[in-house]
């Protein structure tokens, strides 16, 4: 179906720094910033690496999977519209409701993220006005073109990428003992138990946090039904994801890992509240930087109102194709003259208020919605990787050639397979201490996001009575971008 309505139609606007950008904005946050610390604390400084360069390749290999779809098909319901297309519509219905939904929930916790960290300059005015002052602000950006969205990310993405750099160069000069005094070279990596601290079930553990930490870059498969070039544009940023996760998340962690050991009780925050003792902030001060948490703080906002920024996108967006294929009120589907979808942007804005305002008025209720949102990424990654895998097998089943592809996907079906069974590791491994204690209330409130994506995924099944597609009767036509 073409993406467009009788009111205008969405522009790709989106240049390719856009989203490059966009694609490591995705995977740089608070995960690295703050939550790194917490993962050397369970697992020690090896235990840590070990699970983040895991996760780091599975991915890899989603982002090339995705990649390959995406310039076949560049089109803004990305995953959600390859499951429906490759695999079975009642598994894109899920996916596009289930990832519209996380987001719009996602984009409420952000706003109220980013009051409490404005609290740290302005202790005396209430949080509830900088969550709206925000939630407008974001809702501006958004609602301005997808130009704009995509400028305001470039820039906050590229804070992020500065600091991650000033942080190393610091780091690694502080650990050879150039700055800060004492040279600690490796020697907190065989302190008490390190490297590898609490064994495989910690690593285990580890592999949680990293994958949240990760959450957010498959954002880019979204950016391709507004990418001036797609088919240039995604496999360049897909190359500069993986050396980049590579480089920021690994050395980050092996520079945090040198200078604070594992049993540091500074490691253990995890939120974005925790500023005060985030590693960034502890590396920052031993060398020297006095204004080094004031200077954090400023950086995780950033990060905070580019996650919200994303968040805002990426919902109205899924909201908007799940419209095209009638999957959600047409009303949606509407496009004013400068390209963006107003209704689906409005009703996306509607729910986070909602959000925001229980958690004000009805923390139960915050809480639940929080929960029900807390998988979804990783059920997405999931699609990813089944949709792939279908896609290929499909393409040669009907005859097409490798070289047809403008980009594939290195190591199939390899790939797939290692991201399907990590994502599926990574879901079961949430908390595993509530199964082993059989705390229902702790796993209905961890797990809460499987049977809500199955209960999308049956009702559709039974509404329409729809059957996995048979290889070669999967539609492959390509879709053509109009310049």
């Amino acid at each position: 179906m073409s993406e467009n309505s009788n009111q205008g139609e969405i522009k790709r606007s989106l240049k390719t720094r856009h989203v490059s950008m966009i694609a490591l904005g995705g995977s740089i946050g608070t995960g690295l910033f703050v939550a790194s610390g917490s993962a050397i604390s369970t697992a020690g400084p090896g235990g840590a690496l070990v699970a983040y360069i895991a996760i780091g390749l599975m991915v890899y290999f989603l982002m090339t999977s995705l990649g390959e779809m995406a310039t076949y098909l560049p089109v803004t319901g990305s995953f959600a519209t390859y499951a429906g297309r490759f695999v079975d519509p009642a598994l894109g219905f899920a996916m596009g409701w289930n990832y519209w939904f996380n987001w719009a929930i996602t984009v409420a916790v952000d706003v109220s993220t980013s009051a409490i960290v404005l609290r740290y300059w302005f202790p005396n005015i209430p949080s509830w006005v900088f969550s709206l002052i925000v939630l407008l602000v974001i809702f501006a950006i958004n609602a301005l073109s997808v130009k704009s969205f995509g400028e305001t990310e470039y820039w906050l993405a590229l804070i992020k990428v500065i600091t991650v750099i000033v942080f190393l160069i610091v780091g690694l000069l502080t650990i050879i003992g150039i700055i800060g005094g004492h040279a600690t070279y490796l020697e907190n990596f065989t302190y008490k138990k390190a490297p590898f601290v609490g064994g495989i079930p910690a690593v285990l553990s580890v592999f949680v946090v990293a994958g949240f930490s990760f959450q957010g870059t498959e954002l880019i498969g979204i950016t391709a039904g507004e990418s001036a070039t797609p088919e240039k544009s995604i496999p360049k940023a897909i190359k500069q994801v993986f050396w980049r996760i590579l480089l920021f998340y690994i050395l980050a962690i092996f520079v945090i890992a040198c200078l604070i050991p594992y049993t540091s009780p500074n490691l253990l925050g995890s939120e974005a509240t925790d500023i005060a003792i985030s590693p960034f902030t502890l590396v920052f001060k031993r060398a020297g930087l006095a204004s080094a948490a004031a200077v954090m703080n400023a950086v995780i906002l950033t990060s905070v109102i580019s996650a919200a920024n994303s968040g805002m996108y990426a919902s109205t967006r899924m909201l908007f194709s799940l419209s095209l294929t009638k999957d959600a009120p047409r009303v949606f589907s509407l496009v004013n003259n400068r390209g963006i979808p107003m209704p689906a942007l409005l009703g996306t804005t509607f729910v986070a208020l909602l959000t925001f305002l229980s958690s004000i008025f009805g923390d139960k209720i915050y809480t639940f919605l929080v929960s029900a949102s807390g998988l979804t990424g990783f059920i997405a990654w999931v699609g990813i990787a089944i949709s792939h895998y279908r896609f290929r097998r499909a393409f040669k089943k009907q005859g097409h050639e490798l070289s047809e592809l403008r980009y594939h996907a290195k190591w199939f079906p390899f790939g797939p397979l290692l991201a399907l069974v990590l994502c599926i590791l990574v879901i079961i491994g949430q908390d595993l201490k509530s199964f082993a204690n059989l705390d229902w209330q702790a796993i209905s409130v961890t797990y809460m996001s499987v049977p809500l994506f199955l209960i999308l995924y049956c009702y559709y099944k039974i509404k329409y009575k729809t059957k996995v597609i048979p290889l070669d009767e999967v539609d492959l036509t390509p879709h053509k971008v109009e310049k």
